[in-house]
């Protein structure tokens, strides 16, 4: 029966207590532990048998006894408490206000597991999202719905970048490629897991001070909490996600960081309960489990309102190969990696421009949603810089002394599309005009014979202008509408 207390337990292992199963028990639901001082700390069932159940506690397993203390099994799953006053505030990895102004004005509660969508009622995502930086606008386009992870190392600026994404992302209004004022801004919920506080302070402050808090929900589990709160912390922030946009209609943009904290503590839990490893130590369902975090993206047919999530992931030694960002891969729709080359170059942001794709670019950009010449423009960057790659190895084999001039040409290509498209400063905003004025600034470095993947009317349309890499007069085309006229 439900609410029965249980005294006494079978055994202690860590963070995991096994003890008697009550009826009609089941995964995840919540259950209260009190040791022999009548201190209460809460728990998960993360294992059942017929006879037993496994509960992993949120916290340490000080001052258990296995005769003395007592289990008591709630009857339901973990839930968060939402409600407009979710905006503003900070919490900690279970949902709890760490902010000091307690609980939040609301009687609603929903599970933090969130329920299945319907694939059917999923509406395809189309909308573009600027973000003000050239490296994800112009070749790596973020469209609202979508999860596009950061995949980046220890050691490199995905937190700055991730911090500036949240300041200036905004999806513009149908056919706005002046950067103008946005149509529809984003709430922004903030998930950080396993983090030093540092860099909680670091991104509490940035919000702070760039005016973006009361948009923001934070949920912060730093490096010192449970393994099991961070396995929780996503859930709630994705929670407090799912209320704001399909129950308020807001449109969403969820960023966390870092999901291999995550999958740490999700490797340790599974040690810890004796299951077989699979690759590097990994539990079997990492697949699954990632799925059940990012799957929670998207848009809804007939809701207003949408999620769109920025996961953020450090490689180990920078291995896009690991299972973390090998699986990760699989489940979202494209990734931004980071380059270390290109951050000791003195390059930020350090976008890769090969590794680095999104796949619903294509059906986000164009005329009426950025620009016309957008895919084009995009399409031959990757081109060019791919050729500047291979120009790269060849000089670093027989010298750039031995290179012909057209590979000189490249090479010299590389440099200023580093130095002025991918370069820019971290308060800089971008309108997708500009980034796209950039680009063809550094495409009028190459022979028009090289430019394969333009159609013709867009090069005489926007090249003269930047003939010879000048910089643009009056006729600029980031001083034209998408149509084309001035």
């Amino acid at each position: 029966m439900r609410g029965v207390e249980y005294r006494g337990l079978s055994r202690i292992e860590g963070p995991v207590i096994v003890t008697r199963r009550s009826r009609n028990v089941g995964f995840n639901e919540v259950v209260a532990v009190y040791d022999r001082d009548e201190g209460r700390r809460l728990g998960r069932v993360v294992d059942l048998s017929e006879d037993w159940a496994a509960i992993q506690i949120f916290g340490t397993n000080t001052g258990l006894s296995a005769g003395e203390s007592r289990v008591e099994f709630l009857g339901r799953p973990m839930e968060l408490r939402v409600g407009p006053g979710l905006l503003g505030r900070v919490f900690n990895g279970l949902g709890e206000p760490i902010d000091g102004y307690g609980e939040i004005a609301s009687s609603i509660r929903q599970d933090v597991n969130g329920l299945p969508i319907n694939p059917y009622a999923r509406a395809y995502p189309r909308d573009f999202i600027q973000t003000g930086i050239s490296a994800i606008d112009g070749m790596n386009t973020l469209i609202r719905g979508q999860k596009l992870p950061i995949f980046s190392g220890s050691g490199l600026p995905h937190n700055k970048l991730a911090a500036q994404i949240v300041r200036q992302a905004a999806i513009l209004g149908a056919g706005d490629s002046s950067g103008g004022k946005p149509a529809e801004p984003f709430v922004v919920i903030f998930c950080a897991m396993g983090v030093k506080y540092d860099v909680a302070r670091f991104f509490l402050d940035d919000f702070e001070r760039s005016g973006v808090l009361a948009n923001v929900v934070v949920f912060l589990s730093l490096a010192d909490a449970p393994s099991l709160e961070r396995l929780v912390a996503p859930r709630c922030a994705l929670t407090a996600a799912e209320y704001l946009a399909y129950g308020r209609g807001m449109h969403v943009l969820v960023v966390m960081t870092d999901m291999t904290n995550y999958c740490e503590a999700l490797r340790e839990v599974s040690s810890v309960r004796g299951e077989v490893p699979s690759r590097k130590g990994y539990p079997g369902y990492l697949y699954s489990d990632l799925a059940s975090l990012y799957e929670r993206a998207g848009k809804i047919a007939g809701s207003s309102g949408s999620i769109t999530q920025i996961p953020i992931l450090t490689m180990p030694n920078d291995d896009i190969s690991h299972p973390i960002p090998d699986l990760s891969g699989y489940i979202t729709e494209g990734q931004i990696v980071l380059d270390r080359e290109l951050t000791q170059r003195g390059v930020y942001p350090p976008v890769a421009g090969l590794p680095s794709l999104s796949r619903l670019m294509k059906d986000g950009i164009g005329e009426g949603m950025t620009r016309e010449d957008h895919k084009d423009v995009s399409s031959q960057l990757f081109a060019a810089y791919s050729k500047v790659k291979s120009v790269r190895n060849l000089a670093s084999i027989i010298g750039e002394e031995e290179l012909s001039d057209s590979d000189k040409r490249y090479l010299k290509f590389g440099e200023i599309f580093e130095q002025q498209f991918l370069t820019q400063g971290e308060a800089e905003n971008r309108s997708i005009a500009r980034t796209l004025d950039l680009g063809w600034k550094v495409l009028a470095r190459l022979p028009r014979e090289d430019l394969l993947r333009i159609n013709k009317t867009y090069i005489e349309k926007y090249l003269d202008p930047f003939a010879g890499g000048d910089a643009p007069g009056s006729a600029a085309p980031g001083n034209r509408t998408p149509g084309g006229a001035a």
